[in-house]
């Protein structure tokens, strides 16, 4: 089975040969996002995590403290469904799923979608994670990983995708959050983390249950 970057390696490969001069710019404002250090107010391992409660796919309301007094929480915070390079994240890390309930902890995905939007009952039905909704993006605001797309991006997502992100985050338009990892200890506070700016590249599911290894 191919690596997480393996795969979204391919994916950017395609991109630029689909897109050359789109895949252009989408490196400049990497680039130029990495000079303003966006992201490096992240929290940082060995700091305590903020506490937060989101709505479910349900509508349910999910605290990470609930989450904590069970074990080891790994928090994950992706743009949405409607991003490639998030879905094969998602992929990712539930064909690791096993071993990561196999060291007592458990996986949320976060993004700013609706409860209902993120994903189709049936496939939440197949997706044994938690999937909670940061309409507002405050809990990413408040884990430092809250970015304001560029227009370049936006005008992308609206008219080469026809995605209206307003719509799809309940009245957020044009905040995302920074993909980022995070391994919580049951303390709450941060084991191991990943925070890129560069959207199309993630953490390896493999580092992450390593890092769970660390806490036993």
């Amino acid at each position: 089975m191919k690596t997480l970057k393996e795969q979204t390696d391919a994916k950017i490969a395609a991109g630029r040969q689909a897109k050359p001069d789109f895949m252009k710019g989408v490196d400049a404002i990497i680039e130029e996002a990495k000079a303003f250090q966006l992201g490096a107010n992240a929290i940082k391992v060995k700091e305590k995590a903020p506490d937060f409660e989101l709505p479910n796919a349900d509508g349910k309301s999910i605290s990470l403290h609930s989450l904590l007094v069970k074990g080891p929480v790994v928090v994950a915070f992706y743009r949405g469904s409607w991003c490639p390079y998030c879905n094969l994240q998602l992929r990712a890390l539930q064909a690791k799923l096993k071993d990561i309930h196999a060291l007592g902890a458990t996986l949320v995905a976060i993004s700013p979608e609706v409860p209902d939007g993120s994903m189709t009952k049936n496939e939440i039905s197949k997706m044994e994670f938690v999937v909670l909704s940061d309409q507002d993006a405050k809990v990413a605001t408040q884990y430092g990983v809250s970015w304001e797309v560029p227009e370049f991006l936006m005008e992308h997502m609206r008219v080469d995708r026809n995605l209206d992100l307003e719509t799809i985050n309940n009245g957020n338009k044009n905040i995302l959050p920074i993909p980022a990892t995070f391994v919580l200890g049951t303390d709450g506070v941060v084991k191991w983390s990943y925070v890129n700016v560069d959207y199309r590249t993630r953490s390896e599911p493999d580092e992450v249950i390593q890092a769970l290894k660390t806490l036993f």
